[in-house]
């Protein structure tokens, strides 16, 4: 019988959204260790200015800011350190052919525990212009106002 594995977030990437539009998502795995984990535990991470790159065959996060653990003393790592993301061979070239050719970034959305373990939702990203973002902000705006206006209705009705 199949266990259902249970997914905690610990952090998101609000930013990655709003400055790209996502084209493809895939799960990756991290290494870490174990102060940093116990941090991850306590919330202690911050993605907002994180984003990914290929090097010689290998995929790694970078500027992604892990708070050291308070009781973790001389086990301790940089906090900006660059940690090696966990992907197959095959995808990782495939990632490196569309980064290179198409001009995609790969950017952290989301950072979690399934299971034990920590996964990271990588994201093929392509940039957002100016009036992209402006009509997003656009149709959030219009939609919380038709929400209101039902809302309103709702009571008065």
């Amino acid at each position: 019988m199949a266990v259902k594995e249970s997914m905690k977030t610990i952090a998101t990437n609000k930013k990655a959204r709003h400055e790209y539009f996502v084209i493809e998502t895939f799960e990756t795995g991290i290494e870490l260790v174990g102060t940093e984990v116990k941090s991850l535990r306590q919330g202690g991470i911050n993605l907002k200015d994180s984003w990914c790159s290929i090097d010689q065959g290998e995929l790694f996060v970078k500027q992604m800011h892990i708070s050291p653990y308070e009781k973790g003393n001389i086990f301790n790592r940089d906090p900006f350190r660059v940690r090696k993301l966990l992907m197959h061979k095959r995808e990782i070239m495939r990632l490196y052919g569309l980064v290179k050719q198409e001009g995609y970034a790969l950017i952290p959305l989301s950072l979690y525990f399934k299971g034990s373990k920590v996964k990271m939702q990588l994201g093929l990203c392509k940039g957002k212009k100016l009036y992209d973002k402006r009509e997003d902000i656009a149709k959030r705006d219009a939609k919380r106002e038709m929400d209101r206006a039902i809302k309103e209705r709702q009571r008065g009705g």
